[in-house]
């Protein structure tokens, strides 16, 4: 069966994940009486899955390169959140301690990425033993306590506490923020333009004959994101949280389309021996994956921290296996080579919904694993079945 050119089992393949993402969101709407879609849930579900979206995002780059991982980012989350966390309460700059805190998670991705790169350590052995070793040292700088901070500047801005929102500058403190819900239709706007713009080009070039699709798709985007800061609008406006995820997510995915690292990356991934002959540093690739990796790892410990005002040596235990899962539900292949920043973004969502819903259900949290895990295993299932149809 095909419509207007495209076959249907395409047409679920290409949107599987999309298609899976509107059934959970419609069934955690009945069953919790659609209370996940209150103003209040909508912003819980960015503010507390921000580290999902930028773990996730530097995840990708590793999976790409012939699907690795990164074992070691909840202890890296955990020990340069800790390193921040002591800086501050000991009076320093909050600039100094958060450059730290970067500088601390990409010199950590580098030393990773060396022993991959260079010594052709197992992605999975070294960054395991960076799992243990720097847990170990997340305990040692806090001494096995927690450690609060009670900055206000470093908590706003990196999205903690309660005033860590930008500021209706146009509503007047009126019931909706209108800064934000401002925000939103320009933001749709302005998509909308480059898509009609990029889309009757590729018409002219004779690039797509049909551009039904593409305009039907930007505009069901565009009205998702006017809902969503709608939402948000109605609650207290756009999370801080929201601008460094958006941030990152934009960067990356920049990174990944448009540059020749991107490229590389993708090719390693396809095949490492034939982008080696053709004259790619392979090996630099690796470095520059788990560099990255490391960088937001640092990165994201400054957003767990100053969510919880806190750090603690418990913090940054299964980010991974979330920012893992991310990925693979959205659409990243485990044999690597395959996956996009928008699928990471629809993973990450897909699992925030269910971790929310099934919370406000009351379902118990060892259960919460339970359907996580079926939810992973279906998605490497599905990516592995269509490998083998191909073929």
């Amino acid at each position: 069966m095909r419509m207007k050119g495209v076959s249907l089992s395409e047409f679920f393949k290409k949107y599987t994940m999309i298609l899976a993402l509107v059934l959970v969101a419609i069934f955690f709407s009945i069953t919790t009486q659609g209370k996940i879609l209150y103003p209040q849930n909508i912003n819980n579900l960015i503010s507390q899955n921000g580290y999902v979206f930028v773990l996730a995002a530097g995840m990708l780059l590793c999976i790409l390169t012939g699907g690795n991982i990164d074992l070691a980012v909840g202890s890296v989350v955990c020990f340069a959140g800790a390193i921040g966390a002591v800086m501050m309460n000991s009076g320093i700059n909050i600039w100094i301690a958060v450059l730290v805190m970067l500088l601390t998670g990409l010199a950590i991705g580098f030393f990773q990425g060396f022993w991959i790169s260079k010594i052709y350590v197992p992605a999975f052995i070294a960054t395991l033993a960076g799992m243990y070793a720097f847990r170990g040292l997340s305990n040692v700088v806090l001494q096995g306590y927690a450690v609060s901070i009670s900055n206000k500047t470093f908590l706003n801005i990196f999205g903690g506490g309660a005033d860590c929102y930008i500021p209706d500058f146009i509503g007047k403190g009126g019931s909706l923020n209108l800064t934000c819900l401002i925000a939103g239709i320009a933001i749709a706007a302005i998509y909308a333009i480059v898509t009609i713009r990029r889309v009757t080009v590729q018409k002219k070039m004779g690039i797509i004959q049909n551009t039904a699709p593409e305009l039907l798709k930007a505009g069901i985007l565009c009205a998702v994101v006017i809902w969503l800061f709608y939402k948000l609008a109605s609650y207290k406006g756009i999370p801080t949280v929201l601008i460094w995820v958006a941030l990152v997510l934009g960067i990356y995915n920049y990174i990944t389309n448009r540059t020749s690292i991107g490229r590389h990356l993708y090719a390693v991934g396809g095949n490492e021996k034939a982008t080696a002959l053709s004259g790619v540093n392979t090996r630099n690739v690796f470095l520059f994956a788990y560099a990255n990796m490391g960088l937001l790892a640092g990165l994201a410990g400054i957003l767990t921290v100053a969510r919880a005002s806190s750090a603690q040596p418990t913090y940054g235990q299964g980010y991974e296996m979330d920012a893992i899962a991310a990925c693979f539900i959205g659409g990243a292949s485990a044999y690597g080579g395959t996956g996009k920043i928008s699928g990471v973004i629809i993973g990450a969502v897909l699992m925030g919904f269910i971790n929310q819903g099934m919370s406000i259900m009351g379902i118990e949290a060892n259960y919460q694993r339970v359907v996580k895990g079926i939810v992973l295993l279906l998605a490497v299932m599905f990516d592995v079945l269509s490998k083998r149809a191909k073929k």
